[in-house]
């Protein structure tokens, strides 16, 4: 029987959402890949139970990862029945609906069918009650925002969700959501955005600043370039990289000579640190004012142990910060 490290909440930093009263580890587990039906459920264990032990309490779903689309919340809700149920209440659990989960005009999206209906789905699949956090995980441009809002909030007052997400909104569309959900007395405590070294557009679209003149908080995804901003393709790409194993996301022909040179030279500037180029660059989001956790992906435990070691060094010099600016863009 698994029994959680008794010193796991010594090892995390914790920040609030916003001026919400919810707090999420500075590193947060997200369920991307990896936990679906080609997952190894063995390893997925391993990697939730070396997650916790580091005071990561925060597990991000969403109801189309896999694949198949819907199999990583269904493996994650073994992982909580076999592991986590006494620790539930120490836990932080999202899931997002968004993205196309099944035929017919009712499948994606943002209208009140999809969304009650999916998180139905999302928590009969974990074996849940609730779940802390539910994102609208795309905006949608054919359905009134305003249904989707009422929709969220209808969510969390049947109990289905404590708290409601966004993400991949753009600042304007967020702001006038907030409005709206504000409204209605709808808990909406955080934005969930891709950024990285590599990609600025959380900048470009406002939706940082944003979500601090809205006093929300912000999640970043993908804040590894999908594995660019790590050395293990300085030497050429492993067979077990994400690359070979599942190309829907980060393709090869993305790993050019001029980013090799990019890459190289960030991680040496990331020695200079003290760090792996991972750490740095974990680093580097979770310093941006604003962000409240970084969301990583892990094929192996080890990944976890590693990434979490980028709180010893969070802060950056202005002629660092420099360098990486102009070594990336």
């Amino acid at each position: 029987m698994y029994k959680a490290d008794l010193k796991r909440y010594e090892k995390m930093e914790y920040r609030k959402c916003g001026e919400s009263g919810l707090k999420l580890p500075a590193v947060s587990l997200g369920l991307w890949h990896n936990f679906g039906d080609t997952g190894n459920f063995e390893n997925m264990k391993a990697m939730c139970r070396t997650a916790f032990d580091l005071g990561i309490t925060h597990f991000d779903l969403a109801n189309n990862y896999g694949p198949e689309a819907g199999s990583a919340e269904k493996n994650f809700g073994k992982i909580l029945k076999d592991d986590f149920l006494p620790y539930r209440d120490q836990m932080i659990i999202s899931t997002k609906a968004g993205y196309t989960m099944w035929e017919g005009p009712y499948g994606d999206f943002g209208s009140r069918k999809y969304l009650i209906a999916s998180l139905d789905q999302s928590l009969k699949r974990m074996g849940l009650d609730y779940v802390d956090i539910f994102y609208h995980h795309r905006p949608d441009p054919d359905t009134p925002l305003y249904e989707t809002m009422w929709a969220l909030s209808d969510i969390v007052r049947s109990g289905k969700a404590l708290y409601i997400g966004l993400s991949n909104y753009d600042g304007e569309r967020m702001k006038e959501a907030s409005k709206m959900l504000y409204d209605l007395k709808c808990p909406f405590v955080i934005n969930q955005n891709r950024y990285s070294i590599f990609d600025r557009g959380a900048e470009k679209s406002g939706i940082i600043d944003a979500s601090i003149s809205r006093k929300k908080g912000v999640i970043i995804f993908s804040p590894l370039a999908q594995g660019m901003l790590t050395d293990r393709y300085l030497k050429g790409i492993p067979s077990d990289s994400r690359i070979k194993t599942d190309g829907r996301f980060l393709k090869e022909s993305s790993l050019t000579e001029e980013r090799l040179g990019k890459i190289e030279k960030l991680n040496e500037i990331a020695k200079e640190r003290g760090q792996s180029l991972s750490q740095m660059a974990l680093s580097w989001v979770y310093a941006k004012e604003g962000v409240t956790s970084v969301l990583i992906g892990a094929s192996k435990a080890s990944q976890i142990r590693e990434n979490v070691k980028m709180l010893e060094n969070t802060s950056f010099t202005d002629e660092e910060l420099k360098r990486i600016d102009e070594t990336a863009l």
